[in-house]
């Protein structure tokens, strides 16, 4: 029987499992697979950072995950009207109200969370001018009157040398101060430090608490990287079940690497109950979020009709969209090679459509 093999995630990054196959095929191409959607890409040779999910503006999300609660979201105090005032302006996008509101309030009141959204504001040029240093300014401020989001902020310029010299040993300090408060972003992006071994020393045990601490709280980059630890054996004991629930939980969160992974496991009934259909839908929908590793475990099920009706066409379309990303498999270009110089035609024509269309 054909199976698809799941991806060996942190494997070629953190060189744990050297021996370890990264194919994920029916039938495996030469070429051992890379994980390659955003959130695998964190974990490859230097961990990187995202800035508080407050940066991004909500009605432009640059990927399919779900944007996390903003930064003031999660801290602010339910009974006071003014920091709602300042929050409920930064939801409707009225990011000069919101940095008035908040100057006043932090100057006036010394409040610490009016702080962390003025570092917010000139960290991401929403409302005022792009300033790190005031931004690093007002994390700062907040962080010492014990703000976690702040710490968390305060972090990610340090890590990345904005605002100020680059800091490692600081960051990594502030990320556990704010993990401890309990701000899951802060504790994944610990846990992203532990498992590198540069800044801090390697301990994939601490990485693993680290990791459960935020995917308990709904991250879904952390509930997919635990998974892969739970897959591996990394850091806690293996455990195929857990793993798959993790990955569910991701999936459901629309973390394109575990849709894959989630797919795989579904696919092939492993440490879950087998469901080929729900797998190729979620290879479908992985595919049409530009995965191509899922564009060519889906082509692979729809040349051979192993799991799905067999459509060449649509197949070898997304054939050819994995290999222009770099996803090559010769098997399936030595089936192309055969099909009719019409329906070959009528794949890349479909191809091409979707190339052009993004």
């Amino acid at each position: 029987m054909k199976v698809l093999r799941p991806i060996s995630i942190l494997a070629s990054w953190l060189m744990l499992t050297a021996n370890a196959t990264a194919q994920v095929s029916l039938t495996p191409p030469s070429a051992a697979d890379k994980p390659a959607a955003k959130a695998t890409e964190e974990l490859k040779e230097k961990p990187k950072f995202r800035q508080p999910a407050i940066a991004r503006k909500p009605a432009a999300p640059v990927t399919p995950k779900p944007a996390e609660s903003p930064t003031a979201a999660a801290t602010a105090t339910p009974d006071d009207p003014n920091v709602d005032l300042v929050y409920g302006a930064y939801q409707r996008g009225q990011y000069k109200t919101a940095f008035d509101l908040a100057t006043k309030r932090a100057q006036e009141k010394g409040d610490p969370k009016a702080m962390t959204m003025l570092g917010e504001l000139y960290a991401n040029a929403l409302g005022v001018k792009h300033d790190d240093a005031k931004a690093a300014e007002w994390y700062k401020r907040a962080a010492d009157a014990g703000d976690r989001e702040a710490m968390f902020g305060l972090a990610m310029l340090r890590i990345s040398g904005r605002g100020g010299p680059l800091d490692r040993e600081a960051a990594a300090k502030l990320l556990a101060s704010s993990a401890k408060l309990g701000e899951p972003k802060a504790a994944y992006n610990l846990a992203l430090l532990y498992i590198d071994g540069q800044t801090l020393p390697q301990d994939l045990r601490r990485a693993a608490e680290l990791l459960r601490i935020a995917a308990d709280a709904g991250n879904p980059e952390a509930q997919y990287a635990l998974a892969t630890f739970y897959k591996e054996g990394n850091g806690v004991a293996k455990d195929l079940e857990k793993s798959v629930r993790l990955l569910q939980a991701a999936s459901l969160a629309n973390n394109v690497d575990a849709e894959v992974e989630y797919a795989i496991a579904l696919y092939n009934g492993t440490g879950t109950p087998k469901n080929e259909a729900a797998a190729v839908a979620l290879l479908r929908k992985a595919a049409r979020q530009d995965s191509p590793i899922a564009q060519n475990r889906l082509a692979r099920v729809l040349v051979s009709g192993a799991g799905a009706p067999m459509d060449k066409i649509e197949g070898f379309k997304w054939h050819i969209v994995a290999k222009t990303a770099g996803r090559g498999d010769p098997d399936l270009d030595a089936e192309l090679a055969q099909l009719s110089p019409a329906d070959r035609a009528k794949a890349e024509a479909a191809a091409k459509k979707w190339l052009g269309a993004k």
